[in-house]
């Protein structure tokens, strides 16, 4: 089955954002398309309230829709329309029968058609009609066709563009006692709603431009500051994954305190410490099978000899040492099951702060109970030289560094002879707690101490076949897990060896 392409968080940010952005797009054309309709019904609601005041006051004062009565009403309630450009009279027919801009009114109140006199060189003066002429004709005919050909029974709002000027007009019947007499029609300059057309569109058009470019800045920085490293990130995983051997420089990273520089440090850290494991596991299985090979190799011979022999003695003897290789077989991966065991249950195990003399005490008074049901008389002492009370804190795990307190005494033990003394000395410096295992056994006879905590370390005692030559290094693992070190020397004023383990105290 083929695998689906994954689409980068990028595109899918910007697909995110070109689809909020058509649906609010759509919302604005709709927006957009409703605003002059909805500031046109504002305003002919006021034309209505105009229009019912002139058709009461025309029936109050039993007015004749006629040319002579309307103009004498015109004259005489002026201040009905004051606000207005223009209101006019018309009959059934559509005939003009009164209007306000032939009136001699106050021009503050009616725009009146004014005639533009011109003065020729000659000196002859000539008239000519005005654009307020024309627009004027052009209303009047407009009307007059609305009421012959459109007019049914219900108000018509007229709205007109004629010389960038916008003009809002409303045409409605006048009733007088439940008759229809005639036609009036309110007319006004709106440029206003035009303005305020433009600016509604400007403001989203700017507003539009700036959330784009904030979102285009933000995809820039999302595409180089977390995007890229995530993406470089997961090309080095794939790459340590696959085995590969390009070569992906990710240390750039390491420089940011942010959450990429955390992440790239961890990805990092867990990609040495899987090589390390890696490495470890291969040089152990190699290690293991070199060690089991000498006592299968012993073991053989001495079974080919086994079989050859006649002497009890001999037999005896051969015996002897086929039951102590098989014992080392046994030994070494019995050791080695539980060392891999552990090493897997490290990375669950969680730490917390916990007493390091408690420990010790608790990890001593068992193994002096043990000499004691087998009899041996080796002494084992505490010395503790820690002067503040919260100096023997360490954040570590409990039941693992009992593990490294019982494999040293263990290693002192087997190296010490009966009436021996071994010591252990806890003492602090200004960030670590020392604890030292001192014995007076016969100490080390290798020219670096060090290499005690090699795996397999094979100079031992006579029990040797009890030991894997595995507890050492694992003490050591296990202190390294506790980001503390671990030495081995032998004692300078007294006979014997002494192992010295360092580690961090708890800090608050």
């Amino acid at each position: 089955m083929r695998q689906k392409k994954t689409a980068s968080i990028l595109r899918k940010f910007l697909l995110f954002n070109l689809i909020v952005f058509s649906i609010l797009g759509l919302f604005t054309i709709v927006y957009l398309k409703a605003i002059q309709p909805n500031l046109i019904k504002k305003r002919v609601a006021d034309h209505y309230i105009i229009i019912n005041n002139t058709e009461d006051h025309i029936q109050r004062l039993n007015i004749n829709f006629n040319s002579e009565e309307i103009k004498t009403f015109l004259l005489s309630t002026r201040f009905l329309f004051q606000s207005l450009d223009r209101v006019q009279f018309y009959d059934l027919e559509g005939n003009l029968i009164g209007d306000t801009n032939i009136l001699d009114l106050d021009q503050n109140v009616f725009t009146k058609s004014d005639a533009i006199i011109e003065e020729s060189i000659d000196g002859k003066i000539k008239q000519r009609s005005s654009s307020d002429q024309l627009k004027q004709e052009r209303n009047k005919n407009l009307i007059t066709s609305t009421i012959l050909n459109d007019y049914q029974n219900e108000p018509i709002v007229i709205s007109e563009k004629l010389q960038n000027n916008f003009f809002v007009s409303t045409l409605s019947k006048i009733k007088i006692d439940k008759d229809d007499v005639g036609f009036i029609a309110v007319s006004e300059e709106a440029n206003d709603i035009l303005n305020a057309v433009k600016e509604r569109k400007a403001f989203i058009i700017r507003t539009v431009l700036a959330v784009a470019l904030v979102i285009l800045i933000f995809s820039l920085f999302l595409n180089k500051y977390i995007l890229k490293p995530v993406g470089l990130l997961v090309t080095f995983s794939e790459a340590i994954r696959k085995k590969s051997t390009k070569n992906i420089d990710i240390k750039n990273f390491f420089v940011r305190e942010d959450e990429i520089g955390i992440l790239t440090k961890s990805i990092d850290q867990m990609t040495k410490e899987l090589q390390k494991r890696t490495t470890r596991a291969e040089t152990f299985s190699n290690d293991l099978a070199h060690e089991i090979r000498n006592p299968l190799a012993s073991l053989k011979s001495a079974s080919e000899l086994l079989d050859k022999s006649a002497e009890k003695v001999e037999s005896e003897k051969l015996l002897k040492i086929i039951n102590h290789d098989v014992e080392r077989i046994e030994r070494l991966i019995t050791d080695y099951s539980q060392m891999l065991k552990d090493e897997a249950t490290w990375s669950r195990e969680k730490m917390s702060k916990i007493n390091l003399v408690e420990i010790i005490n608790n990890v001593v008074d068992d193994f002096r109970q043990d000499l004691e049901n087998q009899n041996k008389k080796i002494n084992i002492k505490i010395k503790q030289k820690i002067n503040s009370k919260n100096g023997y804190y360490i954040l570590g795990i409990e039941n693992r560094l009992e593990q490294v307190i019982a494999n040293l005494l263990d290693n002192s033990i087997s190296f010490s002879e009966e009436n021996k003394k071994i010591e252990i000395k806890i003492e602090e410096t200004s960030t670590n707690l020392v604890v030292s295992v001192q014995d007076e056994g016969p100490g080390f006879s290798e020219t670096s101490p060090q290499k005690i905590f090699k795996r397999f370390y094979s100079n031992r005692p006579k029990s040797f076949g009890k030991h894997s030559g595995l507890g050492l290094n694992i003490v050591k693992n296990i202190v390294e897990l506790h980001e503390g070190t671990i030495s081995a020397s032998n004692r300078v004023n007294n006979e014997g060896a002494q192992v010295k383990v360092l580690l961090p105290k708890f800090s608050y």
